[in-house]
Parts: structure tokens; sequence; C-alpha cells
């Protein structure tokens, strides 16, 4: 039985796959159980950032810690946070004429991908699994 380490991008898997679907309480320990059930499935790295509320809604955090809950039930999985960083970019304002710029605050989530890279290596490097997982958006990546 393969000791198999799984490695999630919360953000890219949430707003790649879950977002507009009714499958955003996601059970990710039994995603893995399906997928992979003759693997010992001993660490999963759960890889995001903390949302802020926004304008349209005010409820996103609480939702996002409602759901963080949730996973901290699952005794082998891990939260590793990145953060966000918020810059304001100039824009065209669709459907002006004439054409006007107007100034944007754009966020983005930043260190997850990093993390998640830097953990696997580590992993690896330790000899802490046979098999690693990384999911994403909704495309699986599989690396033996």
């Amino acid at each position: 039985m393969p000791r198999t380490n799984i490695y999630i991008d919360g953000f890219n898997l949430y707003y790649g796959s879950l977002k507009r679907t009714p499958y955003k309480w996601l059970n990710v320990e039994k995603l893995c159980q399906l997928m992979l059930p003759t693997d010992l499935i001993q660490s999963i790295k759960f890889f995001t950032a903390n949302v802020s509320a926004r304008p349209h809604d005010l409820h996103l955090p609480i939702r996002q810690q409602i759901y963080f809950r949730a996973l901290k039930t699952i005794p082998n999985l891990t939260l590793i946070y990145g953060h966000f960083l918020t810059h304001s970019v100039p824009m065209i304002l669709t459907g002006s004429d004439p054409i006007q710029r107007v100034w944007v605050d754009k966020t983005e989530e930043k260190g997850s991908d990093v993390n998640l890279a830097a953990h696997l290596l580590h992993d690896g490097f330790k000899g802490l699994f046979d098999t690693a997982v990384i999911i994403k958006h909704s495309v699986l990546n599989y690396a033996a």
C-alpha cells in the first residue's frame, strides 16, 4: 500500500471546479479516498488564504471560516496559509465612448503555489511519501 500525500491548491480548486456548483462543501478526505482506494493517505495539505469581506458579499469570510473549521475535523489535514495582495490598476471602462480609463482594485492570492511547491519538495526530500498527488482546478496532477 503506497504512502500517499495530497497537496491541494484550495483557491484553484474552488474557483476552477466548485464555485458555481452545489459541491462547495467538498469533503476532500472522501475525495482522496475515492480517488486512491488502495493508497494509505497519510497527509492532506490544503493551501489557501483568508478572504476579506466584499461590498457585495459581507459574509464571505464567515462562510470561509465555517468551511475551514469543517476541514480542521479531518485528522490528517493541515491548512497552510498564503495571503492576499491588493493593488490598483488602470482598466478601460467597457462600452465607454470615448474610451475612459478607471482605477480598479485588483486582489490576488499569493503564496499558495510557492507554499505547495516547497512542502512537496521538502516532504519528497525527507522521503515522507511514495506517491504525491496535487489537486488544483479540475485537473489532477499525479506523480509516483
